[in-house]
């Protein structure tokens, strides 16, 4: 196929095909990364199920969820460069393997410190089964076809988080939180089994993989594998606990962001000045792959921000429970699957820009009208609402991927994976903690707001209170009126306070927005000038 290499670059040599479908290869390594992304949201419904089975704190449960969210963080960086070391495939079949025992072992834990532990592994499993399929896709399509592969891989990484409330939500309240990691398990061996049978590792891939040995040896870069784990594992504590320890008034928290910052300078510092750096940032230097980066890590902010802060506006202002807040998002997700199509032919046609561009201002739209909700909304209104901003959702993520390769080696793939599954996780985890620190930030003060206005001078309120007094009966000297009042209060404050948060998010994005035109025009298919 010279032409094709002399026109795009791109060369079958590392297709994971073989002589099957490479659409069939699809489907095959899409189970295993699904399988993953839904457990990073399914097991949040559960945890005060958790927390009552092992009979700890809800404090506690929580770090079912950091345990496993930081062990992520550190292995998707360096995902790329194990896949290179020690084999695609390989690397792999590791991967679903650890990630299917460890769901085992959460499912069966009799306490937390086991949970804790069994979370890290599958943290570990899990962390590498995105990036190695989003660089096999890369290797097995021609950029021309990209579009709808990746359209494809959208479906797995924006429709998995959607359905993870739900469908933990379900689980955990007709099984019990036991199934929400022990369904992992048939359905990982299933995937193993199908990869290592059907998915190839070309003899291509496997020359590339030698240059990484030196007389029989691997070249392991440990200090740069060491600053990883210390910057970005320590980050996603100082993010994901931030809130809950009170931010930098705890110890934690303040040595936390203290590690993580001086191991990501030195990181950055050591990796720009090592010859076999376990991540690639030269690829920085190509400026399409810096920007996708940019907007990869906002559209991470986005899906992973908006897809807590909505089941959790529901059941806080409008007393849902998980399982029907889990439901309001499942419209959304339909969208999606719905829109993923159209967005993976057009990106392959289309100059990305007009895809990227309408798609982040269709966000700011949907993400507006959010912000103009009130407490009396109806179920049809909050699906409806993440309906319009689901059906923009593919034609960000979808063109982000296509597009992100352009440019790149091959054989740098692999790196290129990794760091942009980098930036949608930390943009997810930045929204997440961002999103939290406004909501309690803005419900003390439209609380303190609501609260002034309470009070003998004001008309109004003493008229409600006569009524409520009368409604009530004339109970007591007043209290039941003035609780229903409070709680009437923190309602409203509340919902105020979700409604700022969606208003930030809003500004953020058309903030962000203008970046696209800094991108170098072209389609997926037709590699920039220079490139090569």
């Amino acid at each position: 196929m010279p032409s094709a290499v002399a026109q795009d670059g791109w060369s079958p040599s590392r297709s994971a095909a073989g002589g099957y479908s490479p659409w069939l290869i699809v489907a095959i390594i899409s189970i295993p990364t699904f399988m993953e992304v839904l457990d990073t949201s399914i097991a949040n419904v559960a945890l005060d199920h958790i927390a009552g089975g092992l009979s700890i704190s809800g404090d506690q449960a929580t770090w079912v969820l950091t345990s496993y969210l930081v062990a992520n963080a550190i292995v998707i960086p360096i995902s790329g460069w194990l896949s290179d070391a020690i084999g695609r495939k390989r690397y792999f079949l590791f991967s679903i393997a650890l990630f299917t025992l460890s769901s085992l072992l959460c499912g069966l834990s009799p306490n937390l410190t086991t949970l804790v532990i069994a979370r890290i592994l599958q943290g570990i499993g899990g962390g590498g089964l995105a990036p190695v399929e989003q660089s096999i896709l890369a290797d097995t399509f021609p950029p021309k076809q990209r579009g709808m592969a990746f359209a494809a891989f959208a479906i797995v990484v924006v429709v998995g988080p959607v359905l993870g409330p739900t469908l933990g939500g379900y689980i955990t309240e007709y099984a019990s939180w036991h199934w929400v990691f022990l369904i992992n398990v048939p359905v990982g061996i299933a995937a193993w089994f199908a990869v290592e049978f059907f998915v190839d590792e070309p003899q291509q891939v496997r020359k590339d993989r030698a240059k990484k040995f030196k007389n029989g040896r691997i070249r392991i870069d440990y200090i740069g594998v060491i600053l990883v784990a210390l910057g970005l594992g320590f980050l996603e504590i100082t993010f994901d606990r931030g809130q809950r320890e009170d931010w930098f008034a705890s110890p934690l928290i303040l040595a936390s962001a203290i590690i993580s910052v001086t191991s990501l300078i030195a990181l950055i510092l050591w990796e720009l000045n090592h010859d076999d750096p376990v991540i690639d940032l030269r690829l920085l230097k190509n400026r399409n792959f810096s920007l996708t980066l940019v907007v990869m890590g906002i559209t991470g902010m986005i899906l992973f921000g908006t897809t807590q802060l909505i089941p959790q506006m529901l059941q806080q202002v409008l007393g849902y429970s998980s399982l029907d807040a889990g439901l309001a998002l499942t419209a959304g997700g339909l969208a999606t699957l719905v829109a993923v199509p159209f967005a993976g032919r057009l990106s392959g046609k289309v100059d990305v820009r007009f895809l990227l561009l309408p798609a982040l201002l269709v966000q700011a739209a949907a993400l507006w009208n959010m912000a103009n909700l009130n407490a009396n909304i109806s179920f049809v209104d909050a699906a409806t609402a993440r309906l319009y901003q689901a059906m923009a959702l593919p034609f960000l993520f979808v063109p982000i991927n296509a597009i992100a390769y352009v440019g790149l080696k091959q054989t740098q793939t692999a790196q290129a994976s990794s760091l942009l599954n980098v930036a949608r996780n930390l943009g997810g985890t930045l929204g997440i903690s961002m999103s939290q620190l406004l909501l309690a930030t803005g419900l003390q003060k439209h609380q303190s707001e609501l609260v002034q206005g309470l009070n003998p001078l004001n008309a109004n309120y003493n008229d409600w209170l006569s009524k409520a007094s009368g409604a009530f009966g004339g109970v007591g000297d007043g209290t039941t009126p003035l609780a229903v009042l409070y709680s009437q209060v923190q309602r409203q404050a509340a919902m105020l306070a979700f409604l700022d948060v969606f208003r930030t998010l809003m500004i953020v994005v058309i903030v962000v927005a203008p970046v696209v035109l800094f991108m170098r025009p072209g389609k997926p298919g037709n590699a920039p000038q220079g490139a090569h």
